[in-house]
């Protein structure tokens, strides 16, 4: 049985993806698998105006760091670096030094951006003799979170980044390898064979599977039954109400839908298939043990959900509610919640997150409807 609690998005020291193995190579389809990160981490960078000068005498540049340090403390910029470069390599003054931000300033040809040393050091209680003229500058607001953030934001002024490489292999479409995406094609080959068979009872076209990673185990499979007695059991719904019956419970009967099941078989893939079960993806914290009150573990806690479309908002809370791993969908949806419309999955005030990663097979399951 699985533990339980508050997952989350990726760390720096986890193992390997994978462990290079001599096993025969899969044929994939083309298709491009992208992990689907809050709106923090996948934004543009954003800049606020500051006033820079630059360094006449080297020597001074310590000295420089400390007054400024005192005079204009950058308190809430801890990730911007006061001295960079100078951009122009034909200038004389091979330094750069932030002195204050805009909103520092009151006067009012500060505000208009014309300012002076005079202007910056009214009550010259600096030896501001070591700095050229002062010129406007754009840097980071914030910390930038990933490689592409970082490296806009580099453009402007250099600043502190802590790389996460599972992310940055993630945004590059490099995390997982080829037996590895093979392998997920082929529970997404699943879910679309299951969608199929919805679609000819009259229910939306869309399947889903859930699988340990694990044992390599399909757990259960589902399709949409939304026109059938019940307008709820989208097809993740019924995916973990058949989770349930496997553990001995679940709140529908799918008799009428012998397509919707659990299982408890072999691995699909035989036994020398290769393991995608790490604590993947993409977040800054740890993935915390527990249980339920009556001592049972969530109901799919550790597992991963193959679904041939973007989630709605009632799935996206059903699978936070059930503790699910990863989440890898084909297609977006105009009110899809991993993504789309919400990103239900990155809200900092729900008690779990989840992985989500899209673009698996989207072409094939767009032909899906």
């Amino acid at each position: 049985m699985h533990a339980v609690g508050s997952s989350s998005e990726v760390e720096d020291t986890m193992e390997p993806l994978c462990k290079k193995r001599k096993t025969k190579a899969f044929e994939t389809s083309t298709w491009e698998l992208l992990p689907v990160l809050s709106d923090e981490k996948s934004g543009e960078i954003e800049l606020i105006e500051a006033y820079a000068a630059s360094i006449i005498n080297k020597k001074q540049t310590s000295a420089l760091i400390k007054y400024l340090a005192d005079v204009y403390p950058l308190t809430n910029l801890p990730h911007i670096k006061r001295v960079r470069s100078c951009r122009d390599k034909k200038s004389d003054h091979p330094l750069e030094i932030i002195i204050c931000l805009h909103s520092d300033l009151n006067s009012t040809d500060a505000l208009n951006g014309e300012v002076s040393l005079r202007d910056l050091f009214p009550e010259g209680n600096v030896d501001v003799t070591g700095l050229g003229e002062p010129f406007q500058v754009k840097i980071p607001a914030h910390q930038p979170l990933t490689r592409p953030q970082f490296e806009a934001a580099s453009q402007h002024w250099p600043t502190s980044f802590h790389e996460n490489k599972q992310t940055t292999e993630a945004l590059r479409g490099q995390l997982f390898n080829s037996e590895e995406k093979a392998k997920m094609q082929t529970f997404m080959e699943k879910a679309i064979e299951v969608a199929k068979v919805g679609k000819e009872l009259g229910m939306e076209a869309v399947g889903a599977v859930m699988v340990d990673p694990v044992s390599d185990r399909i757990i259960a499979v589902g399709h949409d039954c939304r026109n059938g007695p019940n307008p709820l059991l989208h097809a993740v719904m019924v995916c973990i109400d058949q989770v349930a019956h496997a553990q001995g419970s679940g709140a529908f009967n799918h008799d009428k839908y012998p397509k919707c099941y659990f299982t408890s078989a072999e691995p699909i893939l035989g036994d020398d298939a290769v393991n995608t079960a790490k604590p993947l993806l993409l977040s800054d914290d740890h993935i915390p043990k527990g249980t339920v009150a009556d001592g049972l573990p969530y109901i799919c806690t550790g597992y991963d959900l193959y679904v041939t479309r973007e989630p709605c908002v009632m799935c996206a809370m059903a699978l936070v509610h059930s503790r699910i791993h990863r989440v890898f969908y084909a297609t977006s949806s105009p009110d899809g919640a991993l993504g789309t419309k919400y990103k239900v999955h990155t809200k900092k005030d729900l008690n779990h997150h989840y992985a989500v990663f899209k673009g698996l097979m989207e072409k094939e399951c767009q032909l899906l409807s």
